[in-house]
């Protein structure tokens, strides 16, 4: 993947853009260190519109004195191409200077950490897939949770049934990890996957949803121990894209196939 911000200049567009969820704000005190942030956000490509230097294309919020510069990071490529197609006709001379760039999510962190004390600092903003928002929403009614509060990029996991709760782990390589979803689709498809191979597992556990900004507040403030084992899971289309472009190279994780019955406890719902 190429680097997002390869010189300081920005592109001024006129008007708003519709985003959600607030990546760069008031940084608490670390419970990880940024290296260990880092690296559970550096297998997640994302994708922003940018010129063809990398220099990420911005907005302006408020007015005045007030206004600040903000830029949207794309959970999904293709939401970013229909961004941009709009942006095309809607502003040629703009929408024909700028591209779609694949970027860590790592990367758009250690921006947002570098420039937390700095004045008029560029914020980003993550922009979710409309279709796992409402899924995120079906699930907290499901769930008996309020749908409505719901803000931000929907992360899927697996919760324990069983007394006791804790979040289902699966095996990867040598080590248990949490693997958690960016989409519902993916989840069942890795649930279906579990109990096929642990029959006994059928019925002992449930969709849980929380948000990646959720997730990145709570990496940041946390003591709990078993963040270590978190792992994101792109999207399919995502993993999808990013092979045909290195279709020999590494192409981010997919957690094993391989259950693991055992429940981690604690996690990212919070």
């Amino acid at each position: 993947m190429r680097s997002l911000f390869q010189r300081s200049a920005a592109i001024a567009v006129a008007g708003g853009i519709a985003l959600t969820g607030l990546l760069a704000g008031s940084l608490r005190v670390l419970a990880l260190t940024t290296e260990q942030v880092v690296e559970r956000l550096r297998p997640v490509p994302v994708f922003a519109v940018t010129d063809a230097d990398g220099t990420p294309l911005v907005a302006s919020t408020g007015e005045g004195e007030d206004s600040s510069p903000v830029a949207g990071v794309f959970i999904s490529r293709q939401d970013a191409q229909q961004f941009l197609e709009g942006l095309k006709s809607r502003d040629p001379n703009i929408g024909n200077t700028v591209q779609v760039t694949t970027v860590s999510l790592a990367e758009i962190f250690e921006l947002a950490v570098r420039q937390q004390n700095v004045e008029d600092a560029l914020r980003f903003y993550f922009v979710p897939m409309r279709q796992q928002v409402e899924s995120a929403r079906t699930v907290l009614q499901q769930n008996r949770q309020n749908p409505e509060n719901f803000e931000g990029v929907p992360l899927f996991f697996l919760e324990s049934t069983q007394e006791g709760g804790g979040y289902l782990t699966i095996q990867q390589g040598n080590q248990r990890v949490i693997p958690i979803f960016f989409t519902q689709q993916d989840l069942q498809a890795m649930q279906t996957r579990i109990t096929q191979q642990e029959p006994s597992l059928s019925g002992r556990t449930r969709v849980q949803v929380t948000s990646l900004e959720t997730l990145i507040q709570i990496l940041q403030s946390s003591d709990d121990p078993d963040l270590n084992q978190v792992v994101l899971v792109p999207p399919r289309e995502t993993l999808e894209y990013i092979r045909t472009l290195q279709p020999t190279g590494q192409n981010g994780s997919r957690p094993g196939n391989a259950p693991a019955a055992q429940p981690a406890r604690g996690g990212a719902n919070r």
